[in-house]
């Protein structure tokens, strides 16, 4: 059966990327550094030594990753807009050269029959508003709302559809609670202001797009399904921290307008009148991107969080050891709607996909798509209005603080020569699509 077989009419299936991951350029044209460049410039934080600089040279390389798009057959492209190429520094006018890039890019996308859909922080914060306090100072929530509004001033005519953040609670905990990823902070629960300021940026920014004619805004959050190690009643507790840090802190506060009972006592002080209104703003759509569940033990007495991740074991892992169980896929969207109710709106899938050892042969990545994609039939056939489903990602590209090591595209890319290679699961998607 083809893959794609049972899907209702409209069902989108696109592919992702991020600006820092491919575009490199990184100091040309205006653009301003970002705190993934200065990361990445520091020793011992990226794998190899690895940085953006260059990654897949998409700035300058763009007409033929369309056409890979184009010729894979896809309905739409998810990528994220670089802030310190629209702003370089985070505030004031925007740098034109930046946003004709984009547009560039929209307008190619367009011709080819692509729907583009921006995101607009993808984790690459100016530097220059990190030394200002970045997402720990209410202010950056009110520069990240200035800064759509002028992305939204030129494209607003063209794009219709928005992704606010992505992976807010990825950017909290790595960035700035135990500093895996830029800017490199190690605050632990001291980092729980960053996920308020930064919902309170996806509302500010989710009106401004209103006001110039978006009509459909959405956040990516990444969500995973939590399970307890044992039925022992702490491992259970620390269960129900972890999903009230990883997937109810920035879900309820947009869909319900409350917080999470047990960590709202930690935000009591940042949070104004108003607040909670604003992040409340109604959405169209909410962006998920799911991986894998996550299995929880209770952590030790003296340790610095209140849960311990453990193994999902008896499953296959991918390149980066992350469990693949396509049904927890199912299982988090039928408990995203027994959760949330009819204030759960339509779901995209915004990310998922499989990083594979290089030169291996890609049926693990087929056989991963493929059952995830049967799991979403089935999220679909239980009621979850699920709109779309995007791969990460395209092409492999810089994987953060792992740099060029892991490997999640369709297309493979040599690095030194920047050559771009479809790989079998490109291939066999497009067979996919073709076929619908």
């Amino acid at each position: 059966m083809n893959a794609l077989a049972g899907f209702p009419d409209g069902f989108e299936i696109g592919v992702s990327t991020a600006a820092y991951q491919i575009e490199g350029a990184v100091a040309e044209d205006g653009r301003g550094p970002s705190v993934w460049d200065t990361f990445a410039h520091t020793p011992g934080r990226v794998k190899n030594g690895d940085t953006g600089d260059v990654a897949c040279d998409h700035y300058h390389r763009w007409p033929e990753d369309v056409a890979l798009m184009a010729d894979l057959g896809v309905d739409a492209y998810r990528f994220s807009i670089a802030w310190p190429r629209v702003q370089p520094t985070g505030s004031g006018a925007p740098n034109a050269a930046g946003l004709d890039f984009y547009e560039r890019l929209v307008d190619a996308l367009l011709q080819r029959g692509i729907a583009p859909l921006p995101t607009l922080f993808h984790w690459d914060l100016p530097q220059a508003l990190e030394d200002q306090g970045g997402w720990l100072s209410r202010s950056t929530a009110e520069r990240f709302a200035e800064y759509a509004g002028l992305v939204a001033d030129r494209l607003g005519d063209r794009v219709h559809r928005w992704i606010t953040l992505n992976e807010p609670v990825v950017h909290m905990a790595e960035g700035y609670a135990w500093g895996g990823g830029a800017p490199g902070k190690s605050l632990m629960f001291g980092a729980l202001p960053v996920a308020h300021h930064q919902l309170l940026g996806h509302g500010l920014a989710t009106t401004v797009l209103r006001e110039r004619g978006a009509t459909e805004v959405m956040i990516t959050n990444n969500c995973s399904p939590v399970l307890p190690a044992t039925d022992d009643e702490a491992d259970v507790m620390a269960a129900a921290v972890y999903d009230s840090f990883h997937n109810r802190l920035f879900n309820d506060p947009i869909l319900l307008g409350t917080y999470p009972e047990m960590l709202g006592e930690f935000l009591g002080d940042l949070i104004r009148d108003g607040d909670l209104a604003t992040i409340h703003t109604p959405l169209d759509a909410l962006g998920i991107n799911y991986y894998n569940p996550t299995r929880i033990a209770a952590a030790a007495a003296d340790a610095d969080l209140p849960f311990d991740p453990r193994p999902i074991e008896g499953v296959p892992t991918t390149a980066f050891g992350w469990p693949v169980v396509p049904g927890g896929l199912r299982d988090l969207l039928v408990g995203l709607k027994d959760t949330y109710g009819d204030a759960l709106p339509p779901v995209y899938i915004t990310e998922n996909g499989c990083s594979t050892p290089d030169g291996t042969d890609d049926t693990f990545r087929i056989d991963y798509l493929r059952g995830h994609l049967d799991a979403l039939r089935g999220a679909i056939e239980a009621g979850v209005d699920v709109r779309g489903y995007y791969i990460w990602s395209l092409m492999d590209n810089f994987e953060w603080r792992e740099g060029y090591s892991q490997r999640f595209g369709l297309v493979r890319m040599d690095f030194e020569t920047q050559q771009r290679t479809p790989k079998e699961s490109y291939h066999w998607l497009r067979s996919a699509l073709a076929a619908r």
